[in-house]
C-alpha cells in the first residue's frame, strides 16, 4: 500500500483540496483508495459525504483519523492522509510514521511563506525525513502567475532543498468540484483543462517509488 500525506502547520493552505483531488486521480485510474482525515474539522469526510450522491464514480473509503489508528480495508492500493493544521514538534514524527510521500501546499503570501520556513525547519529535523524514509515535495497553491507575490513565492521555493513540483491556479473549478464531492479530473475536460495540465508534475512525482 502506498501512503501519501498532505501536511502544513499553517491552516487554510489547501491540504484538503490536494488530498481529495489526489484520491480521485488514483481512484479514477482503477486503484482502491482510502482517504483518512486527521483534521477535527473533517473537511475531507464532508467531501466524501457529498460524493455519495453520485452514481458511476469510484468509491473512496473514508476514515476518521481523529478516532484512533487508521486501518484501511484489506487490498487498499493508496492511503491518502489529510493532516491537521498546527502539527509541530514530536507530533510531526508521529504523523509521519509509515508515510512514504509528503506534499506541502504553500500559499503565495508573506505570512504563509514565513510559516512554511519555520515548518520546514521542523520537518527536516524529523527522523524519517533525515533517514530518507519519507520524501517531500512542495506545491504552490491558489497561485496567480502574473502577481508579484507569486514571483516572490516561486523564488523562495526554488531555493529550498526540496523539489518544487508545480503551482495550482486560483480557480473556481476547485470550489465547484469540492461542493459536489468530485475531483477536477471528474469534471468536463473543456472546463478544467487549464487546471489539469498543472497536475502532471505532482502525479508523476507520486507515481515514482
Amino acid at each position: 500500500m502506498r501512503t501519501i500525506m498532505l501536511m502544513n502547520a499553517k491552516g487554510g493552505c489547501g491540504k484538503t483540496t490536494l488530498a481529495t483531488n489526489i484520491a480521485t486521480w488514483f481512484a479514477d485510474e482503477g486503484a482502491t483508495v482510502a482517504l483518512a482525515d486527521f483534521d477535527p474539522q473533517g473537511s475531507s469526510l464532508d467531501w466524501l459525504d457529498a460524493r455519495r450522491d453520485y452514481e458511476g464514480i469510484p468509491v473512496i473509503e473514508g476514515i476518521d483519523g481523529t478516532r484512533g489508528p487508521v486501518k484501511p480495508a484489506k487490498g487498499t492500493d493508496y492511503l491518502i492522509m489529510d493532516a491537521p493544521a498546527g502539527t509541530h514538534g514530536p507530533e510531526i514524527n508521529r504523523m509521519l510514521k509509515q508515510v512514504e510521500s509528503l506534499i506541502i501546499p504553500v500559499l503565495p503570501s508573506p505570512i504563509d511563506m514565513r510559516a512554511c520556513r519555520r515548518f520546514l525547519d521542523e520537518l527536516l529535523a524529523s527522523g524519517r525525513v533525515s533517514r530518507k524514509q519519507t520524501r517531500i515535495a512542495i506545491v504552490a497553491n491558489r497561485a496567480r502567475e502574473n502577481t508579484l507575490i507569486y514571483k516572490q513565492l516561486e523564488d523562495y521555493l526554488a531555493h529550498q532543498e526540496l523539489p518544487f513540483l508545480t503551482h495550482l491556479r486560483e480557480s473556481q473549478n476547485y470550489i465547484r468540484a469540492a461542493e459536489r464531492g468530485l475531483g477536477i479530473f471528474e469534471m468536463a475536460p473543456s472546463q478544467v483543462w487549464q487546471d489539469i495540465e498543472l497536475w502532471d508534475p505532482v502525479l508523476e512525482w507520486l507515481e515514482k517509488k
